[in-house]
Protein backbone atom coordinates (compact mmCIF):
# COMPACT_ATOMS: atom_id res chain seq x y z
CA UNK A 1 0.00 0.00 0.00
CA UNK A 2 1.21 3.55 -0.67
CA UNK A 3 0.42 4.74 2.87
CA UNK A 4 0.53 3.02 6.26
CA UNK A 5 -2.66 4.77 7.43
CA UNK A 6 -4.76 3.10 4.72
CA UNK A 7 -5.25 -0.62 4.21
CA UNK A 8 -6.75 -2.50 1.28
CA UNK A 9 -8.07 -6.04 1.53
CA UNK A 10 -9.90 -8.07 -1.10
CA UNK A 11 -12.85 -10.27 -0.22
CA UNK A 12 -15.07 -12.77 -2.00
CA UNK A 13 -14.28 -15.96 -3.85
CA UNK A 14 -12.98 -14.01 -6.82
CA UNK A 15 -11.71 -11.01 -4.82
CA UNK A 16 -14.51 -8.83 -6.19
CA UNK A 17 -14.92 -6.67 -3.07
CA UNK A 18 -12.25 -4.15 -2.03
CA UNK A 19 -12.37 -3.07 1.63
CA UNK A 20 -10.48 0.20 2.06
CA UNK A 21 -9.93 1.09 5.71
CA UNK A 22 -8.85 4.39 7.21
CA UNK A 23 -6.36 3.32 9.84
CA UNK A 24 -5.65 6.36 12.03
CA UNK A 25 -7.80 5.35 14.99
CA UNK A 26 -5.71 7.36 17.45
CA UNK A 27 -6.56 10.48 15.42
CA UNK A 28 -10.22 9.46 14.95
CA UNK A 29 -9.19 8.78 11.32
CA UNK A 30 -8.69 12.48 10.68
CA UNK A 31 -7.62 13.20 7.11
CA UNK A 32 -4.24 14.58 6.17
CA UNK A 33 -2.75 15.05 2.71
CA UNK A 34 -0.96 11.71 2.82
CA UNK A 35 -4.19 9.86 3.51
CA UNK A 36 -6.07 11.76 0.81
CA UNK A 37 -3.36 10.96 -1.74
CA UNK A 38 -3.38 7.32 -0.62
CA UNK A 39 -7.13 7.19 -1.30
CA UNK A 40 -6.50 8.65 -4.75
CA UNK A 41 -3.76 6.13 -5.53
CA UNK A 42 -5.82 3.21 -4.22
CA UNK A 43 -8.81 3.96 -6.42
CA UNK A 44 -6.63 4.65 -9.43
CA UNK A 45 -4.96 1.25 -9.03
CA UNK A 46 -7.71 -1.12 -7.91
CA UNK A 47 -7.12 -4.70 -9.09
CA UNK A 48 -9.07 -5.62 -12.20
CA UNK A 49 -11.01 -8.26 -10.24
CA UNK A 50 -12.76 -5.63 -8.08
CA UNK A 51 -16.41 -4.94 -8.87
CA UNK A 52 -17.40 -2.92 -5.76
CA UNK A 53 -15.63 -1.22 -2.86
CA UNK A 54 -16.32 -0.42 0.79
CA UNK A 55 -14.69 2.40 2.76
CA UNK A 56 -14.53 1.83 6.51
CA UNK A 57 -12.84 3.51 9.46
CA UNK A 58 -10.82 1.65 12.08
CA UNK A 59 -11.70 2.30 15.72
CA UNK A 60 -14.64 4.22 17.16
CA UNK A 61 -15.09 6.70 14.30
CA UNK A 62 -15.38 6.69 10.54
CA UNK A 63 -13.60 10.02 10.11
CA UNK A 64 -13.54 13.13 12.31
CA UNK A 65 -12.52 15.43 9.46
CA UNK A 66 -9.38 17.38 8.67
CA UNK A 67 -6.36 16.76 10.88
CA UNK A 68 -6.07 20.31 12.22
CA UNK A 69 -2.73 19.49 13.86
CA UNK A 70 -1.26 19.29 10.35
CA UNK A 71 -3.07 22.34 9.02
CA UNK A 72 -0.58 24.69 7.39
CA UNK A 73 -0.80 28.41 6.79
CA UNK A 74 -1.31 29.00 3.08
CA UNK A 75 -1.80 32.04 0.95
CA UNK A 76 -4.83 32.18 -1.34
CA UNK A 77 -3.06 30.57 -4.28
CA UNK A 78 -1.67 27.73 -2.18
CA UNK A 79 -5.07 27.19 -0.59
CA UNK A 80 -6.69 27.02 -4.02
CA UNK A 81 -4.29 24.35 -5.27
CA UNK A 82 -4.59 22.38 -2.02
CA UNK A 83 -8.36 22.28 -2.30
CA UNK A 84 -8.15 21.24 -5.94
CA UNK A 85 -5.85 18.37 -4.95
CA UNK A 86 -8.56 17.11 -2.58
CA UNK A 87 -11.15 17.51 -5.35
CA UNK A 88 -9.09 15.37 -7.72
CA UNK A 89 -8.52 12.71 -5.08
CA UNK A 90 -12.15 12.38 -4.01
CA UNK A 91 -13.25 12.42 -7.64
CA UNK A 92 -11.33 9.15 -7.94
CA UNK A 93 -13.76 7.75 -5.36
CA UNK A 94 -16.94 9.10 -6.92
CA UNK A 95 -15.93 8.70 -10.57
CA UNK A 96 -13.66 5.68 -10.30
CA UNK A 97 -14.13 2.24 -11.80
CA UNK A 98 -16.56 0.70 -9.26
CA UNK A 99 -19.45 1.65 -6.96
CA UNK A 100 -18.35 2.59 -3.43
CA UNK A 101 -20.26 2.05 -0.18
CA UNK A 102 -19.31 3.98 2.97
CA UNK A 103 -19.68 2.08 6.26
CA UNK A 104 -20.27 4.87 8.78
CA UNK A 105 -19.99 4.87 12.55
CA UNK A 106 -19.10 7.45 15.16
CA UNK A 107 -17.91 10.79 13.82
CA UNK A 108 -18.63 11.65 10.18
CA UNK A 109 -17.50 15.22 10.48
CA UNK A 110 -16.12 17.89 8.13
CA UNK A 111 -13.80 16.22 5.65
CA UNK A 112 -15.16 12.85 6.79
CA UNK A 113 -18.60 13.86 5.54
CA UNK A 114 -17.01 15.15 2.33
CA UNK A 115 -15.43 11.72 1.85
CA UNK A 116 -18.70 9.93 2.64
CA UNK A 117 -20.57 12.16 0.19
CA UNK A 118 -18.19 11.08 -2.58
CA UNK A 119 -19.35 7.48 -2.09
CA UNK A 120 -22.40 6.16 -3.91
CA UNK A 121 -24.17 4.57 -0.93
CA UNK A 122 -23.85 5.43 2.76
CA UNK A 123 -24.70 2.99 5.56
CA UNK A 124 -24.83 4.55 9.04
CA UNK A 125 -24.98 2.62 12.27
CA UNK A 126 -26.72 4.04 15.33
CA UNK A 127 -23.52 5.54 16.76
CA UNK A 128 -23.04 7.80 13.74
CA UNK A 129 -23.21 11.59 13.97
CA UNK A 130 -22.78 14.13 11.18
CA UNK A 131 -21.44 17.69 11.39
CA UNK A 132 -19.77 20.44 9.36
CA UNK A 133 -17.89 22.55 11.94
CA UNK A 134 -15.93 24.56 9.38
CA UNK A 135 -18.21 27.58 9.71
CA UNK A 136 -17.58 27.86 13.46
CA UNK A 137 -13.81 27.50 12.91
CA UNK A 138 -13.52 30.33 10.43
CA UNK A 139 -12.85 28.13 7.42
CA UNK A 140 -14.89 26.72 4.52
CA UNK A 141 -15.29 23.23 3.14
CA UNK A 142 -12.58 22.48 0.57
CA UNK A 143 -12.94 18.81 -0.31
CA UNK A 144 -15.98 19.06 -2.56
CA UNK A 145 -18.57 19.27 0.21
CA UNK A 146 -20.26 22.40 -1.12
CA UNK A 147 -20.99 20.54 -4.38
CA UNK A 148 -21.84 17.06 -3.11
CA UNK A 149 -23.58 17.56 0.23
CA UNK A 150 -26.35 19.93 -1.01
CA UNK A 151 -27.25 17.26 -3.55
CA UNK A 152 -27.94 14.94 -0.62
CA UNK A 153 -29.71 17.27 1.82
CA UNK A 154 -30.29 20.60 0.05
CA UNK A 155 -28.56 23.96 0.33
CA UNK A 156 -30.68 25.15 3.28
CA UNK A 157 -29.76 22.22 5.52
CA UNK A 158 -26.06 22.46 4.69
CA UNK A 159 -26.16 26.20 5.34
CA UNK A 160 -27.74 25.54 8.73
CA UNK A 161 -25.11 22.93 9.59
CA UNK A 162 -22.27 25.32 8.81
CA UNK A 163 -23.80 28.47 10.31
CA UNK A 164 -24.83 26.88 13.59
CA UNK A 165 -22.58 23.86 13.99
CA UNK A 166 -25.67 21.65 14.08
CA UNK A 167 -24.98 17.96 14.65
CA UNK A 168 -27.28 15.30 13.18
CA UNK A 169 -27.58 11.97 14.93
CA UNK A 170 -27.80 8.77 12.90
CA UNK A 171 -31.59 8.63 12.70
CA UNK A 172 -31.99 12.27 11.70
CA UNK A 173 -29.08 11.98 9.28
CA UNK A 174 -30.75 9.06 7.52
CA UNK A 175 -34.05 10.96 7.50
CA UNK A 176 -32.62 14.02 5.74
CA UNK A 177 -30.54 12.02 3.24
CA UNK A 178 -27.02 11.88 4.66
CA UNK A 179 -27.30 8.08 4.65
CA UNK A 180 -29.51 5.64 2.77
CA UNK A 181 -29.40 2.89 5.39
CA UNK A 182 -29.59 2.96 9.21
CA UNK A 183 -28.48 -0.19 11.01
CA UNK A 184 -27.77 -1.27 14.62
CA UNK A 185 -24.50 -0.22 16.24
CA UNK A 186 -21.54 -2.23 15.04
CA UNK A 187 -23.20 -3.59 11.89
CA UNK A 188 -22.50 -0.90 9.28
CA UNK A 189 -19.57 -2.81 7.79
CA UNK A 190 -21.56 -6.04 7.56
CA UNK A 191 -24.40 -4.23 5.77
CA UNK A 192 -21.99 -2.41 3.47
CA UNK A 193 -20.29 -5.69 2.56
CA UNK A 194 -23.66 -7.32 1.86
CA UNK A 195 -24.61 -4.44 -0.42
CA UNK A 196 -21.23 -4.52 -2.16
CA UNK A 197 -21.59 -8.27 -2.74
CA UNK A 198 -25.01 -7.73 -4.28
CA UNK A 199 -23.83 -4.79 -6.41
CA UNK A 200 -20.86 -6.80 -7.67
CA UNK A 201 -23.28 -9.24 -9.35
CA UNK A 202 -24.80 -6.48 -11.51
CA UNK A 203 -23.80 -6.05 -15.12
CA UNK A 204 -20.62 -3.92 -15.01
CA UNK A 205 -21.85 -1.57 -17.73
CA UNK A 206 -25.05 -0.87 -15.81
CA UNK A 207 -23.05 -0.07 -12.67
CA UNK A 208 -20.84 2.22 -14.71
CA UNK A 209 -23.86 4.00 -16.17
CA UNK A 210 -25.32 4.55 -12.70
CA UNK A 211 -22.04 6.02 -11.46
CA UNK A 212 -21.12 8.15 -14.46
CA UNK A 213 -24.20 8.78 -16.60
CA UNK A 214 -26.98 9.17 -14.03
CA UNK A 215 -25.42 12.11 -12.11
CA UNK A 216 -24.83 13.94 -15.39
CA UNK A 217 -28.35 13.24 -16.65
CA UNK A 218 -29.75 14.64 -13.39
CA UNK A 219 -28.00 17.96 -14.07
CA UNK A 220 -28.86 18.23 -17.76
CA UNK A 221 -31.87 20.06 -19.22
CA UNK A 222 -34.70 17.59 -19.75
CA UNK A 223 -34.30 17.27 -23.53
CA UNK A 224 -30.56 16.65 -23.16
CA UNK A 225 -31.17 14.20 -20.34
CA UNK A 226 -33.69 12.19 -22.35
CA UNK A 227 -31.22 11.84 -25.22
CA UNK A 228 -28.36 10.85 -22.90
CA UNK A 229 -30.64 8.31 -21.22
CA UNK A 230 -31.68 6.82 -24.55
CA UNK A 231 -28.08 6.49 -25.69
CA UNK A 232 -27.01 4.91 -22.39
CA UNK A 233 -29.98 2.52 -22.42
CA UNK A 234 -29.11 1.44 -25.96
CA UNK A 235 -25.47 0.85 -25.09
CA UNK A 236 -26.28 -1.07 -21.90
CA UNK A 237 -28.88 -3.37 -23.45
CA UNK A 238 -26.55 -4.18 -26.36
CA UNK A 239 -23.98 -5.74 -24.01
CA UNK A 240 -23.84 -9.56 -24.23
CA UNK A 241 -24.30 -9.92 -20.48
CA UNK A 242 -27.45 -7.79 -20.57
CA UNK A 243 -28.91 -9.89 -23.37
CA UNK A 244 -28.17 -13.05 -21.40
CA UNK A 245 -29.88 -11.68 -18.27
CA UNK A 246 -33.00 -10.58 -20.15
CA UNK A 247 -33.17 -13.97 -21.86
CA UNK A 248 -32.96 -15.71 -18.48
CA UNK A 249 -35.80 -13.58 -17.15
CA UNK A 250 -38.01 -14.28 -20.18
CA UNK A 251 -37.33 -18.00 -19.81
CA UNK A 252 -38.36 -17.93 -16.15
CA UNK A 253 -34.86 -18.60 -14.87
CA UNK A 254 -34.45 -15.28 -13.06
CA UNK A 255 -36.19 -14.27 -9.84
CA UNK A 256 -39.05 -11.81 -10.00
CA UNK A 257 -39.18 -8.72 -7.81
CA UNK A 258 -40.85 -9.51 -4.47
CA UNK A 259 -42.44 -7.24 -1.91
CA UNK A 260 -39.92 -6.16 0.75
Amino acid sequence: MPHTDLTLTLQGDTQQIAVIRLNRAAKRNALNDGLILALRDTFQNLPSSVRAAVIDGNGEHFCAGLDLSELQERDAGQGLHHSRMWHAALDCVQSGPVPVIAALHGAVVGGGLELASACHIRVADETTFFALPEGTRGIFVGGGGSVRIPKLIGVARMTDMMLTGRVYNAADGERVGLAQYLVPAGTALDKALALATQIATNAPLTNYALMHALPRIAEQPADHGFLTEAMMAAIAQAAPEAKERVRAFLEGKAAKVQKA
